[in-house]
């Protein structure tokens, strides 16, 4: 079956400054230096990223960084509880905005 998604697109993602090599460097340069270790360690910034690619659903990121956390030593209970805490900011998002929804009905019922 053929989707957009190929998991072999993964391995070309370093090949993207084919068509804008200034740009792609400053990215990777960027990234490197993102998840060098700093106030947070390598191993926590893989479970913070893992759990962002399941909010923002990129399957290449959630390869990815499945794959780096436990090459990190990260479990899969660490990981499935990254997840939920994603899903859960995530859900907890879309029913804050409830708030305008209710202010909404309560504009128009007075």
């Amino acid at each position: 079956m053929k989707t957009y998604y190929n998991p072999e697109d993964l391995k070309k993602f370093g090949k993207i400054g084919q068509l804008q090599k200034p740009l792609a460097d400053k990215f990777f340069d960027y990234y490197g230096e993102v998840f060098e270790e700093g106030a947070l360690t390598a191993r926590e910034k893989s479970l913070i990223a893992l759990a962002v690619a399941h909010a923002i659903q990129c399957p290449y990121c959630i390869d990815a960084y499945t794959t780096d956390t436990l090459e990190k030593g990260c479990d899969e209970e660490q990981m499935m509880e990254a997840v939920h805490v994603a899903a859960a900011i995530r859900g907890g998002a879309s029913l804050v905005h409830a708030t305008q929804m209710m202010n909404k009905i309560n504009e128009i019922s007075m």
